[in-house]
């Protein structure tokens, strides 16, 4: 995955989306702990400052996660990651679709400028490369918004519920060998980037 530049949908000046990288520790931790509580709370489901171990899995330290991060200015605004599950379909059956994990948050002043769909769609792009067949999204309950504009873009989406949140599974569109893939994903990829954005 490559550096990429994206012009926020505000028309805000644009953003940079690329890797994590090593260098990046002391960035995210201070790119998380400025966090609203409200943020953090929706993206870890307690409102948790990481710790190194932490740290270390949303850096992508793990051999099955993608990690990505916007920046401006040099300043983290965006994280993203994508944790792989091999071998597990839709409804947790083994089978040949593979399913990724993506977990989105984005600083509160840049929320609803297009960072977290950029972020997103870079996530779906490597995924898709990988052979990822399919996205798993955990969402709250409480969080009404994000839950019905899946499901307004997704009606074929099934939700699984546990206790404290449920998770939303979206089939991702095969990409033709004809087409560009941003092309073949066309407008179901940009409506669930708008969805978790």
């Amino acid at each position: 995955m490559n550096r990429t530049q994206v012009e926020c949908a505000s028309g805000r000046a644009a953003a940079a989306i690329r890797p994590v990288c090593p260098a990046d520790l002391p960035a995210l931790r201070d790119f998380f702990a400025a966090l609203s509580t409200q943020a953090r709370y929706l993206r870890f489901f307690a409102p948790v400052n990481p710790g190194p171990a932490l740290l270390d899995l949303l850096s992508g330290g793990a051999g099955t996660t993608d990690a990505v991060v916007a920046t401006r200015g040099g300043i983290i605004i965006g994280h993203a990651m994508a944790t792989d599950r091999s071998g597990q379909g839709l409804q947790g059956r083994p089978g040949g679709s593979r399913m990724t994990d993506i977990g989105v948050v984005v600083a509160d002043a840049w929320q609803g400028h297009g960072v977290g769909s950029a972020l997103v769609r870079a996530l779906i792009t490597s995924a898709q490369a990988r052979g990822v067949t399919s996205v798993a999204m955990d969402v709250l309950p409480g969080n009404h918004t994000v839950l019905a504009m899946i499901k307004g873009h997704w009606p074929e989406a099934r939700t699984g519920y546990c206790r404290d949140y449920g998770t939303i599974c979206v089939q991702l569109p095969v990409a033709s060998r004809c087409d560009p893939p941003a092309r073949a994903r066309g407008s179901q990829l940009r409506t669930l980037t708008r969805a978790v954005s």
